[in-house]
């Protein structure tokens, strides 16, 4: 039987790739925490817990330049007189899903009559929908650090 010196090996080192995606998840994973979510400076509230909840629409509450409580939604740009809350959040609902998640970032000053206000237009827009739709809410807070 003849005996072939050069044997032509098929393989492959794996080494390599898995030393890159190592790197590139570090490289997000840091990234990722860079992120702020807060489109305007607020000072939230802190909470003992650190619970993340998903985010289908966040509702702002800062104060203006006549420091009265001044509602946002999704972006800092559009400003929302308080009578007109409920009908723009209705507005901004529609299209999500049956049970989407409301996001209320206020300030750690504002009252909480104002929270409780976003409360009661997101209850009556569960109340008055025929489709029986059930939206929440969460109050985001800054967790233990």
């Amino acid at each position: 039987m003849i005996n072939l010196q050069n044997k032509i090996r098929v393989e492959t080192s794996s080494s390599s790739m898995s030393d890159l995606v190592f790197l590139l998840l570090i490289f997000f994973m840091i990234t990722s925490t860079l992120i702020s979510p807060n489109a305007l400076p607020l000072n939230l509230p802190q909470s003992s817990s650190d619970t993340r909840v998903k985010q289908d629409l966040t509702v702002y509450i800062t104060f203006d330049e006549a420091n009265l409580p001044a509602y946002h939604l999704q972006d800092a740009n559009t400003l929302i007189q308080r009578d007109n809350l409920q009908a723009e959040l209705l507005a901004a609902l529609e299209g999500s899903a049956r049970d989407a998640a409301i996001v209320v970032r206020a300030d750690k000053d504002i009252p909480v009559e104002e929270i409780v206000y976003t409360l009661d237009a997101v209850n009556q827009i569960n109340d008055a929908d025929n489709e029986n739709h059930a939206h929440k809410v969460s109050l985001a807070t800054v967790g233990k650090e």
